[in-house]
């Protein structure tokens, strides 16, 4: 019975791990956000209520046919912050 116990208590630890909260950039200043982007690389940030995003440093951070989109997001001291790029597919047409 206890080896049980003792084995839901560590499943439940081991699933709260996983389920870590994300930073929010409307609860940050701008400057927190970009470091964060800048010392990580790419890191997934929420963006205002269930909202989030991945924003990377540069382009080493998307896939081989991914190009750069600056990101601009909310943040406490501005509406309109600048904290990196986002991985965007490349257009494999000329008209889109």
């Amino acid at each position: 019975m206890k080896a049980i116990a003792l084995t839901l208590v560590l499943a439940l630890n081991a699933g709260a791990a996983l389920a870590q909260a994300r930073p929010s950039t409307v609860s940050r200043p701008c400057a927190a956000s970009q470091r964060d982007v800048q010392m990580h690389g790419a890191i997934v940030l929420g963006t205002g209520g269930f909202t989030y995003d991945r924003f990377v440093r540069n382009r080493s951070f998307c896939q081989f046919d991914e190009s750069l989109d600056p990101a601009w997001v909310p943040s406490r001291d501005t509406d309109a912050c600048f904290v990196g790029y986002r991985c965007k597919p490349q257009s494999r047409w000329f008209d889109d």
